[in-house]
């Protein structure tokens, strides 16, 4: 069991079920419920984590922070940890690409902050051998979170590299994974505008099982949670065109995940939904 405290900064659907496991190897996890909403509150509740009075105090407490927000607000975040006085190992473990973590890196440069980049693979951390969180960066700092995660169920990946390495992996992944839904609805779509839609199905069931375009449920998934791919694509792209490749798969899948972000959270939806979302929509997107 691991004997320290941990911040986490926020805990929404994933950052809560992050922090859980470092709950579960024996640490005492802390948060901050001012300004949060009464769902993470019922969240951070049932995760076991303690309420802070402020960042302040949470920063003080914390020998390792763990940051899991939406993308666009990760530097703001660090930024904030900083100020706040935390002198430990931050973890920033959010779909940024390589030059946003370059960014954050200059914000703990020569200061008393240690900066891990994580990446995350998979769903939240539910059930064994589903979820991976990717390490890079100072070898002692990341060997510090891997030990804390060891044996839980999100399962620690050190690589061997500096700070960006982790970020590249994950947002090289969510390129492959993520933009295949938005191709399969695209590809679903037009089937049915045509009345083949079913046919579409039974063949990628044979040629492609498993698959978003084979699998209406696989596809639906995507519609609670396209509100966070949203800006990923749009980290995606930027990292392409950083690297010299071409952006436009992810920005194209971001404008068709923008169609479905009024099903934030949604798990009702169908991808008959999803669909008609993209036929009806003229002028979004």
């Amino acid at each position: 069991m691991v004997r320290c405290d941990v911040g986490i900064v926020h805990p929404g659907a994933m950052g809560a079920r992050v922090a859980a496991q470092a709950v579960a190897a024996g640490a005492r996890v802390w948060w901050v419920p001012e300004g949060r909403s009464a769902r993470t509150g019922e969240r951070a509740a049932e995760a076991g984590l303690n309420a802070a009075a402020d960042l302040a105090e949470l920063a003080a407490r914390c020998e390792i922070v763990l940051s899991v927000c939406p993308p666009a607000a990760a530097p703001a975040v660090a930024r904030s940890v900083v100020a706040a006085g935390f002198r430990g190992v931050y973890v920033d473990a959010n779909a940024v690409a390589p030059q946003r973590m370059a960014e954050i890196a200059a914000l703990c440069a020569d200061g008393p902050v240690t900066l891990v980049d994580g990446g995350i693979t998979g769903p939240p951390p539910l059930t064994a051998g589903t979820t991976r969180l990717y390490l890079s960066g100072d070898p002692e700092a990341v060997g510090t979170v891997s030990s804390l995660l060891d044996g839980t169920l999100l399962t620690p990946y050190p690589l061997a590299g500096p700070v960006g390495r982790a970020s590249a992996l994950k947002l090289s992944f969510a390129a492959y994974n993520k933009i295949s839904h938005a191709l399969a609805a695209h590809a679903s779509a037009l089937a049915g505008a045509h009345g083949v839609l079913d046919e579409l199905r039974d063949l990628a069931a044979d040629a492609l099982p498993g698959t978003p375009l084979a699998d209406p449920q696989r596809l639906a998934g995507a519609g609670p949670r396209a509100w966070r791919w949203e800006p990923e694509m749009e980290e995606i792209a930027g990292a392409c065109e950083e690297a010299g490749i071409p952006g436009d798969f992810a920005r194209a899948a971001a404008r068709t995940f923008a169609r479905w972000d009024h099903h934030k959270d949604d798990h009702t939806v169908t991808d008959a939904q999803l669909l008609a979302d993209l036929r009806d929509a003229p002028g979004r997107g």
